[in-house]
């Protein structure tokens, strides 16, 4: 049997946008932005976006944009993530890929972005080390 690599949760670099829904909704992506930046719709009035914004891209007055660096996160390989959220995750997981869901994994609050092949895992970053014990 192959020895699993160790889980190491790191800080991610995030931008946290809040404003009104349709703002989101109608969101002005840079153009500049790295191809595999991830938006999470994270509540109806707030997104976060895995890479560091410098231009304001919402149309709303009272829109906040702000650096985030209360994160951290790793990718997970599907199969991996499958075995250990079916041992920790008493809710259902979203069938269709790509999918973003959140809520309490192992006792702790967690976002997952699902592909087809791999999952990421985000945590505040106070519980990174939490999350790496209970992968392990």
């Amino acid at each position: 049997m192959p020895e699993l690599k160790p889980i190491v949760v790191e800080r991610i670099e995030a931008t946290r946008i809040v404003a009104a829904p349709a703002a989101l909704d109608a969101l002005a992506w840079p153009q500049d932005a790295p191809p595999e930046t991830l938006i999470l719709r994270i509540a109806p009035d707030e997104m976060l976006i895995t890479t560091t914004l410098t231009a304001d891209v919402v149309d709303d007055p009272h829109g906040i944009l702000a650096t985030d660096a209360g994160f951290a996160g790793v990718w997970v390989a599907i199969g991996e993530a499958l075995d250990f959220l079916g041992r920790s995750c008493e809710w259902e997981l979203p069938r269709e890929r790509p999918a973003f869901a959140q809520g309490a994994v192992a006792g702790l609050p967690v976002k997952l972005w699902f592909e087809e092949d791999r999952v990421l895992f985000l945590v505040p970053a106070p519980y990174a080390t939490d999350l790496e014990e209970r992968m392990s």
